[in-house]
């Protein structure tokens, strides 16, 4: 707690009075043009990796940056809840102008799809969330046998991560609102890959199906 008090005071002495006047800008509201949902992985900043101010960005987070498909309202589950809320507010409410998926490097709920069930009892909510991207385990390991590297746990490890951003844009468009102002052109989607120890951020594009280097 000291050194996280620390780090209260210095925020409050020098990053404060820095954009104070933007402090007191979004005293009542906020405009944020990007809805960035990624891993709840304490390694991955938004703000940090992409040289954001507050206000900027609608920041969702979570195990593996999963996102549920669409449900009606009163179908929905109280366990995606948060995350589904979150989607719906930022588009509905807010009217941000991006959504994008950010995943990254070594990503532990990744890796936990390939895990063996009798190690996923022993952390039954994290189980149930992860059963979301159960069609990633299925194509990262067809991907592998095409491939002939089935024993190459680095390369299902990178394969699980990128593959994973592409499965929940697709669950993204299932959201009608979504696709509404993404045919409108009020809204992109943009499918993020962070490699941590690089500090590289590699976006995909969805006419060459493959991740391209941004910065």
């Amino acid at each position: 707690m000291d050194y996280l008090k620390a780090g209260l005071i210095k925020f409050r002495t020098q990053d404060y009075e820095e954009h104070k006047n933007l402090f007191c800008r979004l005293k009542r509201h906020q405009e944020p043009h990007t809805l960035f949902i990624t891993c709840s992985d304490s390694r991955v900043v938004p703000q940090l990796i992409t040289k954001s101010l507050p206000g900027e960005l609608f920041v969702v987070r979570n195990i593996a940056n999963i996102i549920p498909k669409y449900q009606e309202s009163h179908e929905c589950d109280s366990w995606t809840s948060a995350t589904t809320s979150a989607i719906e507010y930022a588009v509905k409410i807010l009217k941000v102008k991006s959504i994008i998926i950010c995943g990254h490097s070594n990503c532990g709920g990744c890796s936990a799809i390939h895990l063996p069930d009798k190690v996923l009892d022993e952390i039954p909510a994290t189980k149930k969330w992860l059963e979301l991207s159960e069609n990633v385990k299925t194509r990262v390991m067809d991907e592998m046998k095409a491939t002939g590297k089935t024993k190459d746990l680095d390369y299902r490890e990178w394969l699980t991560e990128q593959m994973n951003i592409v499965e929940q844009i697709k669950h993204l468009l299932t959201y009608p609102y979504v696709v509404e102002r993404l045919n409108r052109k009020e809204l992109e989607i943009i499918g993020m890959y962070y490699t941590i120890e690089t500090g590289e951020v590699f976006i995909y594009d969805s006419h060459k199906g493959s991740f391209e280097l941004a910065n």
